[in-house]
């Protein structure tokens, strides 16, 4: 028996997509891919007043969500795909109508990336905070070695 036989499972090789890597300050390393797509989602204010109308009222109607907007329909739907790319936002069929609804577990991707850099810059503005401090203390110190000193030549005379 020569060939594939019904039951035989077709091993096929997928190119892997090119992922892009990104190191934070502190070295987490996060698919930027993904993030790619939801900082873009959230780049344009229509999107973040879809995802602000989604949050607020719920799951919506295509007309509902767009009735907001002086922009074509095309535009609207342009933006939702953006949106769902991203995954931040659902569409589910239910009878004759598709819902559409907010997600928002990729916005902690964002959250963890920002967190990464809100440490790296509280690390550098302590930093500067210790030297400024540092500073002042050791001027302190010159100050008042100076004054000994003045105190000192005044009890000589």
């Amino acid at each position: 028996m020569t060939g594939p036989q019904p039951n035989d499972v077709a091993v096929t090789e997928q190119p892997q997509k090119n992922i892009l890597q990104h190191i934070t300050p502190y070295g987490v390393i996060c698919n930027m891919d993904r993030l790619t797509d939801v900082l873009t989602a959230l780049s344009h204010p229509t999107r973040r007043a879809i995802i602000g109308q989604l949050s607020k009222k719920g799951p919506a109607r295509f007309l509902d969500v767009a009735e907001p907007f002086d922009t074509a329909l095309n535009a609207v739907t342009k933006h939702l795909k953006l949106l769902e790319r991203a995954e931040l936002i659902e569409k589910k069929k239910m009878g004759r109508e598709v819902m559409i609804s907010f997600r928002a577990e990729p916005l902690k991707l964002v959250s963890g990336w920002v967190h990464e850099y809100e440490r790296f810059w509280n690390e550098r503005l302590d930093t500067f905070e210790r030297y400024f401090t540092d500073k002042k203390n050791s001027e302190k110190k010159y100050e008042d070695h100076e004054d000994r000193i003045s105190r000192t030549r005044k009890r000589r005379r």
